[in-house]
C-alpha cells in the first residue's frame, strides 16, 4: 500500500484528491494538512511514502517544506510531488533544488495523478522530458552544484551508459530492457550511482546527467 499525505490550504482540492487516490487499490491517503508546519508535524508522527504538495500555502510553502523534509534523515523515505496552478520554469527549477521528486498542475488528468503517485512511491523521477529539456535549458546559474568530475570518473562503463538513461527519464523497467538486464540489476546500478554522485533521488540525476553532458540540449 503507498501511503500519501496531501498538503493544500483549499479543503476542496484535498477532498477530490483524496477520493480519487483512495479510490485506488493500492494507494491510501493517510495524512492531510493545510500548510507546510501542519504537514511536517503530522508526516513525523505518521509514516508517509509520498507527499503531494502545493507551492502556495499559509504557515510554510511548498518549497519550504520540501527542503525541511529532504534535510530530515528521518523523513530520507518520503518522496515529495509539487502540485500547482502554474507551470512555471521558475517553480520546476526551485523544486527540484529544494529536493522534490516531481512536479504536477492541478489540471493534470485524473489517470496522470494516480500515475504519478506510483511512479514517485518506485523511487523514480516525474519530469516530463519536454519540460525537463525547457527547465534545464533556461535555469540560470544551474540547480545544484556542478557535478563532481572525480565522481563522475569513478562510475563503471555500464553505470555511466544507466545514468544516461535515467537522466532521460527512463524507469528501471525500460533501462533494463534497453541495457537487455533484470530489472533488479538495473535499480542496483541505479542506486550505486546516486551513491557514489550523492542524488537524492532520480530527479536530480535528470540535472546531473544534463550539466554533466551526458544529455546535451535539444534531447528529446
Amino acid at each position: 500500500m503507498i501511503r500519501v499525505a496531501l498538503a493544500d490550504d483549499h479543503q476542496l482540492v484535498r477532498a477530490g484528491f483524496r477520493a480519487l487516490l483512495d479510490s485506488e487499490p493500492d494507494i491510501e491517503v493517510v495524512v492531510e494538512a493545510s500548510g507546510g508546519e501542519e504537514l511536517l508535524r503530522l508526516v513525523r508522527e505518521t509514516p508517509v511514502d509520498v507527499a503531494l504538495l502545493d507551492i502556495r500555502m499559509p504557515d510554510g510553502d511548498g518549497l519550504w517544506t520540501t527542503e525541511q523534509i529532504a534535510a530530515d534523515p528521518a523523513l530520507s523515505g518520503l518522496r515529495v510531488v509539487i502540485v500547482t496552478t502554474f507551470e512555471l520554469d521558475e517553480y520546476v527549477a526551485r523544486a527540484i533544488r529544494a529536493g522534490a521528486s516531481g512536479f504536477l498542475v492541478k489540471d493534470t488528468e485524473p489517470v496522470d495523478l494516480i500515475r504519478a503517485v506510483r511512479v514517485v512511491a518506485a523511487g523514480d523521477a516525474l519530469l516530463s522530458p519536454g519540460v525537463t529539456r525547457r527547465l534545464l535549458e533556461r535555469a540560470a546559474g544551474g540547480l545544484r552544484d556542478a557535478p563532481d568530475q572525480r565522481a563522475l570518473a569513478r562510475l563503471t562503463e555500464r553505470e555511466t551508459e544507466v545514468l544516461r538513461l535515467a537522466a532521460h527519464g527512463l524507469t528501471n523497467d525500460e533501462i533494463a530492457a534497453q541495457l537487455f538486464l533484470s530489472p533488479l540489476t538495473a535499480k542496483t546500478h541505479v542506486s550505486r550511482i546516486m551513491q557514489k554522485l550523492h542524488a537524492r533521488d532520480r530527479a536530480q540525476l535528470v540535472v546531473i546527467g544534463y550539466e554533466s553532458g551526458l544529455i546535451t540540449p535539444g534531447w528529446q
